[in-house]
């Protein structure tokens, strides 16, 4: 059902400027057209429940059994609506490690579809990363950070190239961070062997992310701080976290959110194809992934491999679990993220004139009652009634 006029009524609504209870939300065609108001006869009775804006995923490789590095345009459709129907309205595509033409047959694919507006952007996770920290990514495929290799996979991304994850301290790789910032590609520190004095030069070189923060990077240590505290510590980045209760500790979130703020955290899923469905046997690029009670590890070596979360799950972990407000869980899913992509002026917040992406919650639980995207309803329409005539 596509929404030409529809208002929302009775809603709490999460908006830049704090939480408003039993708030009005018009949606007009893909946009909102309108914050405040009174009921009126037709509004949909959204009493219980809370409104977000939709949720911006940054790194995802795949989901509903699909994945974004099969080269498939029908299996990343599928990885798409997967997330969609869980609240991600705007999916960035990440790749796996693969050999270099492979993954530019990929990009090939994955741009049209951004073209099509299914997806946000191309994030080309590997093969520039470190032997020692490559997780579920083919050591053979590994390759150091030739600026020219760089090059050819954001040219084959067609001007959809988002974002790189790299290691900085492999030959090239200052170098391909410094061109990338210079390309307007997001570079990130990630899957990285890195010191804290290689990181800073990273950062100052013009890294702006960092790829899953204390995964795939080495540890704190008293007289080594290594790449996560050159990270946490400097303003000019934004640290992903994978918020799924197996990648990290809720201490460590902790620790992240209190060192660097919601304003430089986006909460991520690095979600593999198994995201939306069971345990069971899943391919991650070229290699095999066997997910059992909903932990997804490497068949070869048990290394965990992505993982299987949905941003509905995250966001109400975060709330739940971790105590962050409701504003700063909307900061990391929503806002911060979109700001990072530089869609800022469409979509992230609730504002009058942006994207009608929306995310209702149930209130008491969090759980996912419904999602709109540009104002089309995706799933959880049926659920509301509308208002009658108001006394």
């Amino acid at each position: 059902m596509t929404a030409d006029r529809t208002a929302l009524a009775g809603a709490r609504l999460v908006l830049p400027g704090g939480v408003i209870e039993g708030g009005r939300l018009t949606v007009e065609g893909p946009r909102i057209a309108d914050l405040g108001g009174e009921t009126a006869a037709g509004d949909l009775d959204l009493t219980g429940y809370t409104v977000v804006p939709g949720f911006v995923d940054l790194h995802v490789h795949g989901g509903g059994g699909a994945s974004y590095a099969s080269g498939s345009a029908e299996e990343a459709l599928t990885a798409a609506r997967t997330h969609l129907e869980h609240g991600t309205t705007t999916t960035m595509a990440s790749t796996v490690t693969g050999e270099i033409d492979d993954v530019c047959r990929q990009a090939a694919v994955l741009s049209e579809l951004v073209e099509d507006g299914v997806l946000a952007g191309i994030h080309f996770e590997g093969p520039f990363i470190s032997h020692n920290r490559c997780g579920a990514h083919r050591p053979d495929l590994l390759r150091d950070p030739d600026p020219a290799l760089v090059r050819k996979l954001a040219d084959a991304a067609r001007g959809h190239a988002k974002m790189f994850t790299l290691a900085p301290e492999l030959p090239g790789g200052l170098e391909s961070v410094r061109m990338l910032a210079e390309q307007g590609i997001i570079a990130a520190v990630g899957h990285t062997d890195s010191d804290y004095a290689v990181t800073l030069e990273a950062i100052d070189a013009g890294a702006t992310v960092a790829t899953h923060l204390f995964n795939a990077m080495p540890g704190i240590q008293h007289r080594a701080p290594g790449p996560i505290v050159a990270l946490l510590e400097d303003e000019r980045v934004t640290v992903e976290l994978i918020n799924d209760g197996i990648h990290l500790h809720p201490s460590v979130l902790e620790l992240a959110y209190g060192t660097a703020g919601a304003d430089r955290v986006a909460l991520i899923t690095d979600a593999m194809g198994a995201a939306g469905m069971g345990d069971g046997l899943y391919p991650l690029g070229p290699l095999q992934v066997r997910v059992e009670d909903g932990v997804a590890r490497l068949v070869e070596g048990g290394s965990i491999a992505g993982s299987t979360l949905t941003l509905d799950v995250a966001f109400r972990r975060a709330v739940t679990v971790l105590g962050l407000s409701l504003n700063q869980a909307v900061t990391s899913l929503s806002t911060v993220p979109a700001r990072l992509m530089g869609l800022a002026d469409t979509l992230g917040t609730l504002e009058a004139g942006k994207n009608a992406d929306l995310v209702v919650l149930d209130s008491d639980t969090y759980e996912l009652a419904a999602v709109m995207r540009r104002g089309e309803w995706i799933v959880g329409a049926d659920r509301f009634t509308r208002a009658g005539n108001p006394a």
